[in-house]
């Protein structure tokens, strides 16, 4: 899995990660390492996202799957969109049936490969800074 790009078009930057599937996770985590990011989390349910969001942790940007455990992760986002937080969003669910008021942020369906949504972060943190 070779990461097209700058390695280190994440350098510096804080990514939080909101996933429930351990392997898509890991694979994503490892993905946003190899461009430079630290990755914050994984955190696999919208209570420990939350808790890192309210917490000292500079977050830079997310990757949130919408589906956590049966429990939306729209909380999470909603948090995000509060702090100016940059995000996307990275599912199983086809674009369309994201709620209206999240229709700005990119989406990724799942599968996907998790070097081609690091790949999406960097132009999102560069614009939020």
């Amino acid at each position: 899995m070779a990461v097209s790009g700058s390695t280190q078009a994440l350098q510096d930057c804080r990514i939080l990660v909101v996933e429930d599937e351990y392997f898509i996770a890991e694979d994503m985590a490892l993905a946003l390492e190899r461009l430079g990011a630290t990755v914050i989390g994984p955190a696999s349910d919208r209570e420990k996202a939350l808790a890192l969001l309210s917490s000292s942790e500079q977050v830079d940007a997310a990757v949130l799957d919408i589906n956590l455990r049966g429990a939306a992760v729209f909380p999470v986002a909603d948090a995000l969109i509060e702090q100016g937080i940059p995000f996307v969003f990275a599912t199983g669910y086809a674009p369309a049936s994201v709620p209206q008021a999240y229709s700005s942020v990119p989406c990724w369906e799942k599968p996907f490969n998790p070097n081609d949504l690091a790949q999406v972060l960097p132009p999102l943190v560069r614009v939020a800074r």
